[in-house]
């Protein structure tokens, strides 16, 4: 898989650019300190700590427990793995509300006729 493919992939997931190259830059050279992300992607520290709590929140970056903290990226195969439960749960979320969207959808466009 061509690394163009991979990040298109994760930018699909919901990924922003930074959050996509600090995970691509932990995935292939391990852990690191926020200080060493953030030269490595010459970005400054802040953007790098919103990014690495934004991929932590969503669990496919983990935090070292020592001092200074390091960051390491879950397999990709795992945040896939993840990306496909969080769709299945948006799936079941539509699919179970259908009926009231639906019922909603018509009760807005009747309205919309009878004024018309």
């Amino acid at each position: 898989m061509s690394k163009k493919r991979i990040i298109k992939a994760l930018k699909g997931l919901g990924l922003s650019n930074i959050d996509t190259q600090v995970y691509i830059l932990l995935a292939k050279n391990g852990p690191h300190e926020m200080r060493e992300i953030a030269l490595a992607l010459n970005l400054h520290w802040r953007k790098i700590n919103r990014s690495l709590k934004e991929l932590h929140s969503i669990s496919i970056v983990k935090a070292s427990i020592g001092c200074p903290l390091e960051f390491v990226a879950v397999p990709f195969e795992e945040v896939i793995d993840l990306f496909i439960e969080v769709k299945r749960e948006q799936a079941r979320t539509i699919q179970e509300s259908k009926e009231e969207l639906l019922s909603t959808w018509r009760s807005v466009t009747e309205k919309d006729h009878a004024k018309s």
